[in-house]
């Protein structure tokens, strides 16, 4: 499966989302007194209505830009165009900003992070939709921007969960719309104070990874935001301190793939996501490890398991996993193509279903890299340039897809 037959499979689903508007999960404060809540999600929220809450419904349309930049042939485009046309107008985000004024902190740090990545990929489109929804969305912008500037300042531990208070995963994110924005305030920012934060971090406990509704590994997530502010060789010697000298058999055994128990739960769902939220940390990590690097084959396969595995999971129809999970793929598009191979050989081979409440679940039945010293290289592709990539030339790669749409 390539990525134009990846992308018209998932988007109608998250294209009908973005419009369906219950079950919802309105997370509201009440900031006036006597204030009565009389609404129906539509009016409260009328651009972000749908996917169930408002952090989905942004991260939905992210993902529906970017499978529009990247496949503007597509089935599904005039149908996309459509929908965010009638989402993203001036007057329906004038009434997000009102809201957001109100409330500050509303949506901080996840939902403010997936709103800068939204504009992030506007950002590297051309045309007129994409212009047009850029400039409606720039007070958003300008708000989200300013509350990461406060944030990270202000912040005076990590959120170290695997949820959406998670501090370093949004960090991140934030990291990238700044590289991409040009905003080198907020950039260095970010850099100083994921310094402060985490540099000195030794001996990950991945013997508490994941919990029961992870859909972020803290500590891959902590590499992931500290290979784009350190350089080559310091991130190279952080990751040692971090993970141990045995890394490259600690990581396969620690973080197996996990699977979906029950997809109607709200929480255990989250599984649908986690595999492949490690899989592009995993392939970020790789991306600023030299070629010669002996951990960078382990890391990589271990991309592909969890890939392997997350890609049938984040296409399940139940809507506790289809208002977000699909964004998990989405992040990693140019890849679909290599993971989808790697799935059918699994498939073929007959590997049982992961399942950590299975009795016959042990962590050496995981597919996942051959346990050695010297990990025999697999046939991996380089790994995809994510955003805000520093690669050894010490060049911020600001793109995470083509240069123009393909």
């Amino acid at each position: 499966m390539d990525i134009a037959a990846f992308v018209s499979q998932a988007l109608p689903q998250t294209i009908a989302n973005l419009q369906r508007e219950y079950p919802n999960a309105i997370q509201h404060s009440f900031v006036a007194e006597g204030e009565m809540l009389t609404c129906t999600p539509s009016s409260l929220h009328p651009a972000f209505y749908g996917c169930y809450d408002l952090h989905s419904a942004v991260h939905s349309c992210w993902q529906v830009v970017r499978a529009i930049r990247l496949c503007p042939d597509g089935d599904f485009v005039p149908t996309a165009v459509d929908v965010l046309n009638r989402l993203l107008t001036p007057e329906n985000l004038a009434a997000e900003m009102a809201y957001i004024t109100d409330r500050p902190g509303y949506e901080m740090p996840y939902g403010m992070a997936w709103l800068l990545q939204l504009l992030a990929e506007l950002r590297e489109a051309e045309g007129k939709p994409f212009t047009a929804w850029r400039e409606a969305l720039t007070p958003l912008e300008e708000h989200a921007a300013q509350r990461f500037r406060r944030y990270a300042a202000r912040l005076p531990f990590p959120v170290r969960t695997g949820l959406h208070n998670q501090s370093v995963f949004s960090l991140g994110l934030a990291w990238d719309w700044a590289q991409t924005a040009d905003d080198t305030a907020l950039r260095e920012t970010i850099t100083t104070h994921a310094r402060r934060l985490y540099l000195a971090d030794r001996g990950a406990p991945l013997e508490f990874e994941p919990s029961g509704s992870d859909f972020l590994s803290p500590s891959l997530a902590e590499a992931d935001l500290l290979r784009r502010v350190l350089p080559q060789a310091e991130f190279s010697r952080w990751l040692t301190g971090f993970y141990g000298e045995g890394m490259m058999e600690s990581l396969p055994r620690r973080l197996a793939p996990v699977q979906v128990v029950d997809p109607t739960d709200g929480q255990l769902a989250h599984y649908a996501g986690l595999n492949l939220s490690r899989a592009w940390m995993l392939q970020g990590i790789a991306s600023i490890l030299t070629d010669d690097d002996p951990r960078r084959a382990t890391i990589l396969a271990l991309a592909d398991s969890h890939a392997a595995i997350g890609l049938p999971d984040a296409l399940h129809p139940e809507y506790m996993v289809s208002h977000w999970a699909p964004i998990a793929a989405a992040r990693n598009l140019l890849n679909i193509a290599h993971w989808f191979q790697q799935l059918a050989c699994k498939l073929a081979q007959r590997y049982h279903p992961i399942n950590p409440l299975h009795p016959s679940y042990s962590t050496q039945s995981v597919p996942g890299p051959r346990q050695s010293s010297t990990p025999a290289p697999s046939p991996h592709p380089p790994p995809a340039p994510q955003r805000g990539d520093r690669r050894r030339s010490g060049r911020p790669v600001r793109r995470c897809g083509p240069a123009r749409p393909v």
